[in-house]
């Protein structure tokens, strides 16, 4: 088996990684890169390798930093057959044609913005109809469920915590007289988190290919996340400011209104409106009301007490642009969740544009905020941003919980690689996260006795 790293290689966006086994290519991931604006339409549009080529994808979950160039692959001549979990298709439906509707808005504004016509037009690297298309090509899995995918090549797919749906990618090979088991982590879930249940241990795998984006790192604990989104919410509130939070529509938002469910049922915050301002994260939350199978026990308990995980009085879900507008000049205090996750595009750079430069306020960062993203630069200080053309003073209090956090940080993802028999491991590739996380994780990998680890380079190829 070769193995080409066309993605997420000393990064954390953009993961796909290619493998070629017995004559046939399979692609794991296909996720857009988000970074510097030129960069990314160039990385994004161009795909490195022939589509056409590629016999089969397997996808570990709907992230769109994992899913969301899927719509090109298929654009680009991809024929084959798509396989994920059956949350991960439903949230790939919503999300995919999300993704397209924001590239077309992009580029018919800088369209008109520049007076571009005809030939000369900026083209979305792709639209809905395309994305809507791509879905044609799912195949929907169950975890443990052991399908062959390819001649030689048999796919099981295990719970990997992450999101709803999430999985691990387990690979079982046989190729040149010899038999030997792959997995792909995608990305790794942690114990203890609100909703989903624990990440699986995945049986005697041979091969490693892990993400690293928390090495030299730590989480607090869901217990302290909690409590300190109890805390940012309750001193907001009394300066009569808003927490404003931008939010991953998968996942982050789902979590963060479960946790405001719970903590308004105790009594522990006052009367302060709460409102979900993302039509995809509307979307994405009804698709976690209609997949309880992944819920851990605590969550189906509290499903069945009152009903509904995901809404409570106070919780107001706005879709409509005019809804959204209107909380431009709400009074008083109040939380307001928004995608997207890194404040790179949606409704939440109308929400920081409109808050960011008020001492009462509060920008509550819940998610991992990549390199040369607005949500990185709020976050690491600086004192003058851009948002949607103009300049603006950050004066609002800027708080962080990585408590929240679906990936497992480096004492946790080495916690969980050591369920994996890592003494037979012949070897492990870091992906998925700047050098420094992937340099931790395998200095990590190697004391717990993993045989040989690398930090792939992009475009870099490796044979098994």
């Amino acid at each position: 088996m070769k193995i080409r790293f066309c993605g997420a290689a000393r990064t954390v966006t953009g993961s796909m990684h290619l493998l070629e086994v017995n004559g046939q290519r399979i692609l794991l991931e296909c996720g857009l890169y988000q970074g510097h604006r030129a960069e990314a339409f160039k990385r994004n549009r161009e795909l490195p390798f022939d589509a056409r080529h590629i016999d089969a994808m397997v996808l570990s979950h709907a992230h769109i930093d994992h899913s969301g160039n899927i719509p090109n692959l298929v654009r680009s001549g991809f024929e084959g057959a798509i396989y994920a979990t059956h949350a991960t298709r439903d949230l790939c439906s919503s999300m995919l044609r999300d993704s397209a509707y924001i590239m077309e808005s992009d580029a018919a504004y800088l369209n008109r913005k520049q007076g571009l016509r005809g030939e000369h037009a900026i083209q979305p690297i792709y639209t809905q109809e395309d994305a809507t298309r791509s879905l044609g090509h799912f195949v929907s899995v169950g975890y443990e469920r052991r399908l062959p995918i390819a001649s030689g090549v048999d796919l099981t797919l295990y719970d990997a915590g992450h999101i709803l749906g999430s999985a691990f990618v387990a690979l079982d090979v046989q190729e040149d007289g010899r038999s030997y088991r792959l997995m792909f982590t995608g990305d790794v879930g942690r114990r203890d988190l609100p909703i989903l249940r624990d990440p699986q241990v995945v049986p005697a795998p041979d091969y490693l290919i892990t993400e690293s984006t928390y090495g030299g790192r730590q989480h607090d604990t869901p217990q302290d996340a909690e409590a300190k989104l109890l805390r940012v919410v309750n001193e907001t509130a009394s300066r009569g400011g808003k927490v404003i939070i931008p939010a991953f529509a998968v996942g982050r938002t789902q979590e963060i209104v479960y946790a405001l469910h719970r903590l308004a049922n105790a009594g522990a915050i006052g009367d302060v409106p709460i409102f979900v301002d993302s039509p995809l994260a509307i979307d994405v939350t009804d698709i976690f009301r209609l997949h309880p199978e992944y819920y851990d026990r605590e969550a189906r308990e509290f499903m069945l007490e009152v009903r509904d995980p995901f809404g409570f009085e106070r919780l107001r879900y706005t879709r409509w642009v005019e809804e959204s507008k209107a909380l431009n000049t709400l009074q008083g205090p109040a939380v307001i969740l928004s995608a997207s996750g890194m404040c790179e595009a949606g409704r939440i750079l109308h929400h920081l544009k409109n808050n960011i430069e008020s001492s009462r306020n509060t920008i509550l960062f819940v998610g991992f905020q990549a390199e040369h993203t607005l949500g990185r630069r709020i976050l690491d200080g600086v004192e003058e941003v851009s948002i949607l053309g103009g300049r603006y003073r950050a004066r609002a209090r800027i708080e962080s919980i990585n408590g929240y956090s679906a990936h497992a940080d480096e004492k946790e993802l080495l916690s969980y690689v050591q369920q994996l028999e890592p003494h037979r491991i012949k070897k492990a590739f870091a992906v998925h996260g700047d050098l420094e996380a992937c340099e931790a994780i395998a200095r990590g990998l190697e004391g717990l006795g993993v045989r040989k680890t690398s930090i792939p380079e992009e475009g870099q190829q490796f044979e098994i």
